[in-house]
């Protein structure tokens, strides 16, 4: 079985998490801060998968790891975007900057 180079895909990781973290350091829209967020668990992803793939290719605990991960994103994602339809509802936008006049 020939393996592809492990630089390769943390190659792809890096580059899904700099465009995450840009996502998250410059768009003032919660959508698009919940979007990038959602980028940077999918590099953590593709990591869990190359690493065990790399180290273990018989092992799924990556792909394992990488599931449970992308279930508790779902749910991240479910709550997020309940929690950004109510500060519309409220404020008819989802600037970040306007959402931290809310604090009481």
């Amino acid at each position: 079985m020939i393996l592809e180079p492990l630089a390769n895909y943390l190659f792809v990781s890096v580059v899904l998490f700099t465009v995450g973290v840009y996502g998250l350091v410059t768009k003032k829209n919660a959508l698009r801060m919940l979007f990038a967020v959602e980028i940077l668990i999918n590099s953590a992803n593709l990591n869990f998968v190359a690493f065990t793939r790399y180290l273990h290719p018989t092992s799924v605990t990556g792909q394992a790891l990488a599931m449970f991960s992308i279930s508790l994103a779902a749910a991240e994602a479910a709550v997020g975007l309940a929690i950004i339809l109510a500060v519309f509802r409220l404020r008819r936008d989802v600037d970040v900057s306007e959402i931290k006049g809310l604090r009481g």
